[in-house]
């Protein structure tokens, strides 16, 4: 499966993006579709998770600002984010996760988040 993620861009704190995630073919065999994030200098981390059975994950510092969602007809995975703060700065990567009998991960190549204060 190969992910295209898309949506960066620069917006203003206080703005809202979207960030999609469309994968090469279908996600219904997908167990968990994911949102990370890495800021220059720092490590990658989790923003938000997503199972195929609609239970979310999210970091403590984008809770209630960010919503994770999926689109298994359309094959692709979105990441709403909400009042953005200069501190969301980071390139947005999208990940999948298979589970069990042929388990893999795929990564997408990432798209670049700026919040300007």
């Amino acid at each position: 499966v190969q992910l295209q993620a898309s949506g960066g861009g620069l917006v203003q704190a206080g703005g809202s993006l979207r960030l999609s995630c469309a994968a090469s073919e279908s996600i219904s065999s997908i167990n968990v579709m994911g949102w990370y994030r890495q800021a220059p200098g720092k490590q990658r981390e989790l923003v938000a998770t997503l199972t195929s059975g609609g239970t979310t994950t999210f970091a403590h510092s984008v809770k209630g600002r960010f919503t994770i969602s999926r689109d298994n007809a359309k094959n692709t995975a979105y990441l709403q984010m909400n009042s953005l703060k200069p501190e969301d700065t980071a390139v947005y990567y999208c990940a999948a996760f298979r589970f069990g009998l042929g388990a893999a991960e795929y990564w997408g190549q990432g798209t670049q988040v700026t919040v300007s204060s």
